[in-house]
C-alpha cells in the first residue's frame, strides 16, 4: 500500500514478455525468396496462357498489312473489325456457333446430372471394388475416339441419331464423365457428413439432404467441373466431324471447310478468336460461382 495515496499497488509480474518485433517474428530470407519465386512462377504460367490469346485477338482485329508486317508489333497501331465481320457473315458460321453453344450446354447438363450423383456415391459409400471402379473410370479415357468413331457412327445411323445435336452431346458427355465424376467425388469428400446427418434428423431423407445440403456446399467443385466439361465440348472436333454432316459445330466447321481449303492467315486468326471468345465468356460467368460460393463455404 502506498503511504501517500493510500492505494494498493499491484504486484509486478516476474514473467518477461518478449517484445513484439523480435527476429523470430520477422520473415526470414528463405520465406521471402520462396514467396517471390511463387509469384514469379504464377506470373510465368499466366503469361504462358494469356500471350497466345492476346496475339490471336489483336491479329483478328488488325488490318491485313499489319498482320504480315515484320517485325510484328505487340501493340497494334490501328484496329479494324473487317476480318472478323467477314468471317461472321461466312456461310454456316452463325448456325455452327449456335450449335456449339447448344451442344456445350447439353453436355454440361448431362455430365452434371450423371457425374454429380456418381461422385457423391464414391465419396459417401464404401462398397467392394470402389477403387477398381475408379480405375475403370480412368481407363475409359484411354480409348481414343478414333477407334470408336466408325462403330459409333454406324450405331447412330441405326438409332436415327446421326447428324443431330443430341448425338454429339451424348458423345461429348461420355468423354467428359470420367473427369466430372472424379472431380465431384473429391469435392463431396470435403463436405462434412455431419451436416447431412443433421438434415436427416430434421426430416430430410438422404436424397433431399443431398439436394439441399451437399449440393450447395459442393457448388464450387460443380462449377469447376462445368468449366472443364464446357471447354472439352467446345474444343472437341473429331467426334463432331464424324457424327455430323449438316449440323456441324463451329470447330468441326472450321476443321472441315476453312482449314482444308487453305484459308488466308487473317481469317484463320478470326476463326481462332471465335473459338476462344465463347469459352472465355463461359469461364467468366462461372468464375463468380467458383470463387464467391467458395468464400461463403469457408466462412
Amino acid at each position: 500500500m502506498s503511504a501517500k495515496t493510500g492505494t494498493i499497488n499491484p504486484p509486478r509480474s516476474t514473467v518477461d514478455v518478449p517484445p513484439l518485433n523480435t527476429a523470430a517474428n520477422k520473415p526470414t530470407l528463405a520465406k521471402t525468396l520462396g514467396r517471390l519465386g511463387l509469384y514469379v512462377a504464377a506470373i510465368a504460367i499466366s503469361m504462358f496462357f494469356l500471350c497466345p490469346i492476346y496475339l490471336i485477338t489483336i491479329s483478328a482485329f488488325s488490318p491485313q498489312k499489319e498482320i504480315f508486317a515484320y517485325p510484328k508489333a505487340l501493340i497494334p497501331q490501328s484496329l479494324t473489325a473487317e476480318t472478323v465481320l467477314f468471317f461472321w457473315n461466312a456461310t454456316g458460321v452463325q448456325a455452327s456457333l449456335v450449335n456449339s453453344v447448344i451442344v456445350g450446354t447439353l453436355t454440361v447438363i448431362f455430365a452434371l446430372l450423371v457425374g454429380a450423383p456418381a461422385g457423391y456415391s464414391l465419396a459417401r459409400f464404401i462398397f467392394r471394388g470402389r477403387d477398381s471402379y475408379k480405375l475403370l473410370i480412368l481407363t475409359t479415357r484411354a480409348f481414343p475416339i478414333v477407334i470408336l468413331s466408325i462403330p459409333l457412327a454406324v450405331n447412330y445411323i441405326s438409332w436415327n441419331m446421326y447428324d443431330t445435336l443430341w448425338g454429339v452431346a451424348f458423345a461429348h458427355t461420355a468423354m467428359a464423365l470420367p473427369t466430372t465424376i472424379l472431380v465431384t467425388a473429391s469435392i463431396f469428400i470435403g463436405v462434412p457428413r455431419e451436416l447431412e446427418e443433421a438434415a436427416q434428423t430434421l426430416g430430410c431423407n438422404r436424397a433431399l439432404a443431398f439436394i439441399k445440403v451437399a449440393m450447395p456446399l459442393a457448388l464450387p467443385g460443380l462449377a469447376a467441373a462445368a468449366i472443364f466439361t464446357f471447354a472439352l465440348s467446345w474444343n472437341e472436333t473429331f467426334a463432331a466431324t464424324i457424327l455430323t454432316q449438316r449440323n456441324r459445330t463451329l470447330p468441326a466447321l472450321i476443321l472441315s471447310q476453312i482449314a482444308d481449303v487453305g484459308a488466308p492467315l487473317p481469317y484463320r486468326f478470326a476463326a481462332g478468336f471465335f473459338l476462344i471468345a465463347p469459352s472465355l465468356l463461359f469461364i467468366f460467368i462461372m468464375r463468380r460461382y467458383l470463387f464467391g460460393m467458395w468464400g461463403q463455404v469457408v466462412k
